[in-house]
C-alpha cells in the first residue's frame, strides 16, 4: 500500500543541506514527504508531531509497522527523520507541534479486509501512510501466480516505460481484481499510478518521469490483498487496457498481458492437476 516516500525525503534533505551552504535553510514541510494539500503541506514537520505518531502506530495492538515486516517506511519513521532535521537546523523548537497537527489531530486506524487488514496512518485528516498486513492463516496455493505478481512481472518487462492513462486504467483493474473488491484503497497503486501519470504529463524531460517500475516494484506488498489470477481477472484487465488505449490495443509487456499469462498458467496447473486425478 501507500508508504512514506523516503526517497523523497531523502532528496529534500540533500536539497535543504545544499541550501544551508548557501544561507538558505528552510524547513521539511508535509508537501516535501507526503501527498497532502492545503494547510498541512506547507507546514514544517514537527518533533511533537512525529512522537504522536510514532504513539499512535504502536496503540494499534498486534499490527507491525512496516519496516517491522521487510516493507519499507512507517509515517511515523519519515517523520522523525524529517522533524531531527527541523530542529538541527533551527526551524523547529524542542518539542514543538504543528498547528494542523494540533488542531485536527493525528491518528491510525485499521480496517479489515478479506484476508488481512489495511493500516491508514493520517495527520490533520490527511492520508500520509497505508499499508496492508496479511492474515496468517491465510494461505496461498504457493504453485499458482497472483495478480501482484502478475504486477510485479510488469515492473520488469515494462519498467523503464513512463507512467500514462492507460497504465492508470489497467493497474485500477488489477488492484480491483486482487482485492475482490469495486473500489481501490486510498493511496493504493492505482492513485500512485495516477499521480504519476499526471507528474509525467507536467515533465519536460523523460529523466524526470515516474515509470512503471517506480509503481510496480514489490506491488504485492502495497496491494490490500491479492489472489491467483483468473480469466475473469484477466478479461478485467484486458478490457480496461484496451479501452483506454489510443488504439485499442494491449501493450506488450503490459499489465493486460501480464495477468493474461498468469491467468493461462493458472488453468494449465489445474488442467494437469485434473489429468493426473
Amino acid at each position: 500500500m501507500a508508504q512514506p516516500q523516503p526517497q523523497r525525503m531523502e532528496d529534500q534533505l540533500q536539497s535543504q543541506a545544499h541550501g544551508q551552504g548557501q544561507g538558505q535553510t528552510e524547513a521539511i514541510k508535509y508537501g516535501h514527504v507526503f501527498a497532502v494539500t492545503g494547510e498541512l503541506a506547507g507546514q514544517p514537520i514537527a518533533p511533537r508531531d512525529a512522537a504522536a505518531m510514532r504513539s499512535a502506530e504502536e496503540s494499534v495492538p498486534g499490527v507491525p509497522v512496516p519496516q517491522d515486516i521487510g516493507g519499507g517506511y512507517s509515517a511515523g519513521v519519515a517523520m522523525e527523520t524529517a522533524a531531527a532535521y527541523n530542529q538541527a537546523v533551527g526551524a523547529v523548537r524542542p518539542g514543538q507541534a504543528s498547528d494542523a497537527a494540533t488542531n485536527q489531530g493525528i491518528a491510525v486506524t485499521q480496517t479489515s479486509v478479506p484476508g488481512g487488514r489495511i493500516i491508514t496512518e493520517f495527520v490533520a485528516g490527511q492520508v500520509v501512510g497505508q499499508y496492508s498486513v496479511a492474515d496468517q492463516a491465510v494461505e496461498q496455493d504457493a504453485t499458482k501466480i497472483t495478480v501482484g505478481e502478475a504486477l510485479e512481472a510488469t515492473a520488469l518487462a515494462a519498467g523503464e516505460r513512463p507512467v500514462d492513462r492507460t497504465d492508470v486504467e489497467a493497474i485500477r483493474a488489477a488492484e480491483m481484481a486482487a482485492q475482490g473488491s469495486d473500489v481501490t484503497m486510498p493511496g493504493g497503486l492505482a492513485d500512485q499510478a495516477q499521480a504519476a501519470a499526471r507528474s509525467n504529463a507536467d515533465a519536460d524531460r523523460d529523466d524526470d518521469k515516474i515509470t512503471v517500475g517506480d509503481v510496480l516494484t514489490d506491488a504485492t506488498a502495497k496491494l490490500a490483498g491479492d489472489k491467483v489470477a483468473g480469466a475473469e481477472d484477466a478479461a478485467k484487465v484486458v478490457q480496461a487496457e484496451t479501452y483506454s488505449d489510443a488504439a485499442a490495443r494491449t501493450r506488450a509487456g503490459g499489465v493486460g498481458a501480464a495477468v493474461s499469462t498468469a491467468a493461462r498458467l493458472n488453468q494449465a496447473d489445474d488442467d494437469a492437476d485434473d489429468d493426473a486425478e
